[in-house]
């Protein structure tokens, strides 16, 4: 059984220190500023590190039983799926456009365990579901402002709004789910200027594997409904578990914020982040996000601030860790 080899373990580990250096040089704070306000969050931020760390769980947990529906895992642990889960995180946080880097890493640890075409369609699905959620999570947010707050015109255009796109893309992947999205994404690449070459080669060298990749992500929705809404769920509910962190931050500066508004918070800062998709960590949509969401909940802007250098503190914490993991705790190549 051929592991992925140190070579490439050492690129993804390259890159991803590059990323971290250059973020830690833009900080928008001296690193004395940063100092007192990690002081000031004093045992929260611990907390929150640890609170972060069962939300990967449950991600793991998600792409856990999507993998066990297509057939036994073998020697592949829970463990060892955690541990490729926080690294292939760590690499998308680090990667402009998103999800791009540490999808091809997952694929290529997986690979020995279950096969080039399970390890594929099980990682296009978790991306699927993982996006998914999120659409769920917005519509669910939308609910809660309108049951919890006054709506007024603009708001009332503005949630209207975010309700047809999160229905239009939700629509879109429960395509997806039933045709597969393999080969429509190498379609997709086949009309973009400097991939389109390569992609369509690729389509032609590669046209069963990318039929049977397609069926096995057809046949989660199909034929195992119950999978596919547990991993739904699973993911779900780990973006309700990360408001959490939002209610340890604010509840540092304030007692005056409920946990719906800390849902509030995550979901229109999230959303924001998402529009800024094509930089890396998001860098300034995700700080905006969060001022124009404690703004819109009347709240004030230093909040946001605040909350945005917490989490971006806990997020180069577990990017660091996900990177040690890429080149630590893995089978010595046969």
């Amino acid at each position: 059984m051929q592991n992925m080899s140190s070579r490439f373990r050492n690129i993804f580990l390259l890159f991803g220190v590059v990323a971290v250096a250059i973020m830690l040089f833009n900080f928008d704070i001296s690193y004395d500023e940063l100092l007192e306000n990690l002081q000031r969050a004093g045992y929260y931020l611990p907390l929150i590190l640890v609170l972060w760390l069962f939300i990967y769980v449950i991600n793991t947990a998600s792409w856990y039983i999507i993998l066990r529906s297509s057939g036994s895992l073998y020697t592949l642990s829970f463990a060892r799926l955690f541990k490729y889960t926080v690294s292939g995180f760590a690499i998308n946080y680090v990667t402009p456009v998103g999800l791009m880097g540490g999808e091809p890493y997952r694929i290529m640890e997986l690979k020995p365990y279950v096969g080039v075409e399970r390890a594929t369609s099980s990682v296009v699905l978790y991306v699927m579901m993982h996006i998914f959620s999120h659409f769920v999570f917005w519509i669910a947010a939308v609910l809660l402002y309108v049951s919890f707050y006054q709506v007024s015109v603009e708001m009332g255009i503005i949630l209207s709004l975010v309700t047809l796109l999160c229905l239009f893309l939700s629509a879109i992947f429960m395509k997806g789910y039933r045709n597969g999205m393999a080969k429509a994404c190498v379609n997709i690449g086949g009309h973009i200027p400097f991939l389109k070459k390569y992609a369509i080669r690729f389509a032609e060298n590669n046209k069963e594997k990318l039929e049977n990749i397609d069926q096995q992500i057809a046949l989660l929705h199909k034929q195992k409904k119950s999978t596919f809404y547990a991993s739904l769920s699973l993911e779900f509910v780990a973006r309700i578990v990360g408001c959490l962190e939002i209610w340890l931050i604010l509840n540092i500066l304030t007692s005056d914020v409920s946990f719906v508004d800390c849902i509030l918070v995550v979901a229109f800062s999230s959303l924001m982040a998402n529009i800024l998709f094509f930089l890396p960590m998001q860098l300034g949509g995700r700080e905006g996000g969060f001022a124009l969401a404690v703004a819109g909940l009347s709240l004030s802007g230093a909040y946001g601030v605040y909350a945005a250098l917490i989490t971006r503190v806990r997020e180069c914490f577990w990017i660091v860790v996900g990177l040690v993991l890429v080149k630590f705790g893995n089978k010595k190549d046969a």
